[in-house]
């Protein structure tokens, strides 16, 4: 890959600047095209060798384009606070909206490569990695997303006179620093590994494109119309495509019995018992919490299930054992503008806290196989893929540390007729009960069968359901604040 880029590419100043005025109009065109009729983003990442004009590509497309439509981001090691965070946090974080420009100077590349080239990690680390980030991009795609990779090259010894060209000029001095030359003593086996990298990630959705970083001219222009021939591809072609392979279907079990066919909804708990059993597992779950261990930790739970189900009881007697600085409860609702701007799992990634603390969603990325998949509001392909992405998702959390409790509340239909007949009658409770969800009741099989196959397809070992019996309010209880206690005395 890199013998392509290292043929001393060159263009003279003159040629240059003729070409320069209508390459700056033809991609400010394109940017205004694509902020006026916002159906994709474009992504651009920035990596490659150091010295090799990434910086000054960089501040280029801010000079040729509108910056206000750009959203550039440059990563370095990470922060305190993110490094408390699964690693892909603060890329997910960076991800532009539909209609604008974003660009990563450094990318979810960069560390995996320089840990490799150190030595602080295993060819089997970075093969794993490797194969998330094509499952990323390739989910980034499918979103709509134009990603643009472009990787900037210079040979062993340009390098190296680049380097000490930057270091004998005063005003750009400051851009080399030991960290630099310590790079460049590596420079060999970086290379080796970066190729190895880029020919395992360069794929039809996401390919790479190597740039001769040797001649500012150069480097510059192709950078330049590899941009504007990518965006006016797409934007000529009305919409972000969307080829979407035939899903295999999901059929019935043979003898038509689901997952949750098989829970005993009736369970019973009087409500001594469960004073007794409540003011037990709160006290446990409050020293877990405050044990010094949990602070390299956190927990991610999730609250799904039947409408009417208790899920608010249930979190509110999770909570009610917790300091109230030390959780945050995320009621999801239908997506709002500025996360439809964005990939599904977008809104998602941003609430995740630091260690030590809790994070609980009331409802959860489940929405995509559950209520839009039974209201048509996605189609087929889009919530088949969603239950890899999702398991990607989960991976990453546990990966991290963090203890993830996955629950769903199940109820019959006899119990959810009375719980939304007590709601209608009870005025405090009126809020509670909407016309949705009397509509929901009537597509009860439908929810059955998506919640079966989810339950199947998302509960793995490091992140598996629990079916809560829920008839029975107070058992439903005590049975999430034991499995939450347990799993994190597991994780401890």
């Amino acid at each position: 890959m890199f013998e392509a880029v290292e043929l001393g590419h060159r263009i003279d100043k003159a040629s240059y600047q003729a070409a320069l005025p209508a390459l700056r109009e033809a991609l400010l065109d394109a940017q205004y095209e694509l902020h006026e009729k916002p159906d994709f983003a474009v992504l651009i990442l920035i990596n490659g060798i150091d010295g090799a004009g990434k910086g000054e590509t960089v501040n280029l497309l801010h000079e040729w384009m509108d910056p206000r439509l750009i959203d550039s981001h440059a990563f370095g090691p990470p922060s305190d606070e993110e490094a408390e965070r699964p690693p892909m946090w603060r890329f997910w974080r960076a991800l532009p909206p539909k209609g604008r420009i974003g660009i990563l100077f450094g990318s979810w590349y960069t560390q995996p490569l320089l840990d490799r080239v150190a030595g602080r990690c295993r060819e089997s680390e970075l093969r794993a990695t490797i194969d998330d980030i094509v499952r990323f991009e390739t989910m980034l795609a499918e979103e709509g997303v134009l990603l643009l990779k472009f990787w900037f090259h210079l040979g062993k010894r340009q390098q190296k006179a680049r380097l000490k060209a930057l270091e004998r000029d005063p005003r750009t001095r400051w851009r080399v620093g030991e960290q630099d030359w310590a790079l460049f003593r590596h420079y060999d086996r970086h290379r080796e590994v970066a190729e190895d990298v880029l020919l395992r990630t360069s794929t039809a959705e996401a390919p790479w494109v190597a740039i001769d970083g040797e001649d500012p001219y150069y480097r510059s222009l192709t950078a330049g119309r590899l941009l504007l021939e990518s965006l006016r591809r797409r934007l000529d072609a009305g919409r972000a495509p969307q080829v979407f392979a035939a899903p295999p279907p999901l059929l019935p079990p043979l003898d038509q019995v689901r997952v949750l066919d098989r829970l005993e909804l009736e369970r019973p708990l009087g409500k001594s018992d469960y004073t007794e059993l409540l003011e037990t597992w709160q006290g446990r779950l409050n020293l877990l919490s405050r044990d010094p261990r949990f602070a390299r930790h956190g927990v991610v739970m999730v609250f799904e299930g039947n409408d009417a189900a208790g899920k608010g009881g249930a979190i509110r007697r999770v909570v009610g054992a917790l300091d109230a600085r030390q959780y945050q409860v995320i009621p999801v609702a239908a997506p709002a503008d500025e996360e439809r701007a964005q990939p599904y799992l977008w809104r998602f990634w941003r609430h995740l806290s630091r260690r030590g603390r809790f994070v609980i969603f009331d409802r959860s990325w489940y929405g995509r196989v559950l209520v839009e998949r039974v209201e048509g509001l996605c189609p087929e392909p889009a919530w088949c893929r969603a239950y890899g992405e999702i398991n990607d998702f989960e991976r990453q959390l546990t990966r991290h540390g963090l203890v993830l409790c996955k629950f769903w509340l199940a109820i019959d239909r006899d119990e959810q007729l009375r719980r939304f007949q007590a709601r209608e009658q009870t005025r405090f409770k009126r809020f509670k009960i909407t016309a949705e969800d009397w509509r929901n009741r009537e597509k009860w099989d439908d929810y059955s069968a998506a919640v079966h196959d989810m339950v199947e397809r998302t509960s793995t070992s490091a992140a598996p359901w629990t079916l809560v019996e829920a008839n029975n309010k107070y058992f439903a209880r005590i049975k999430v604040l034991q499995t939450l206690c347990e799993a994190i005395e597991t994780r401890l």
